[in-house]
């Protein structure tokens, strides 16, 4: 139960990191593109680009930091695995940023009372936290050494 705890404190370290980059490109584009497209574009290129930097640097942190490598994947197959588990919280990611996006453009209310990018700050939260929940449960089961024994009580390193 230790090591998952301290497995949890370092994947939440690098969640964080990899949240910051990308919320920031996200909002960035989102800002930059909100008045030249739809709110809903400029949702999805945002959060499009800002997941996939993410993606790159959470692979390389995750798998030095967080994960025990499987050393029965070659390094091609392990990043191949990682990206279509990302690529699926990718696509629960835009969902719920769209979801998000349709409710604010169907609300006179939100749209008076808050400004787009504020709205998308808090539907970023709303993705990110579901789609971390996902993350880890996916790469513990798909990408992590297995222990030898459960008589042990450790894993295998």
């Amino acid at each position: 139960m230790k090591k998952l705890m301290e497995q949890l404190i370092k994947f939440g370290f690098v969640g964080v990191l990899c949240f910051l980059i990308d919320f920031v490109i996200g909002y960035v584009l989102v800002a930059l593109l909100e008045d030249a497209l739809s709110k809903s574009w400029a949702a999805a290129i945002g959060g499009f680009f800002g997941f996939t930097v993410s993606v790159i640097v959470n692979y390389i942190l995750s798998m030095k930091f967080v994960f025990v490598r499987n050393e029965e994947l070659d390094r091609k197959k392990e990043f191949v695995i990682f990206i279509v588990l990302s690529v699926i919280g990718l696509g629960i990611n835009e969902v719920i940023l769209l979801a998000c996006t349709k409710v604010y453009e169907a609300s006179p209310v939100l749209g008076e009372t808050l400004k787009f990018t504020t709205w998308y700050t808090i539907a970023k939260v709303i993705a990110t936290a579901i789609v971390m929940v996902y993350n880890f449960i996916s790469r513990k089961i798909f990408l992590e050494k297995k222990a030898n024994t459960r008589a042990e009580g450790k894993q295998c390193r």
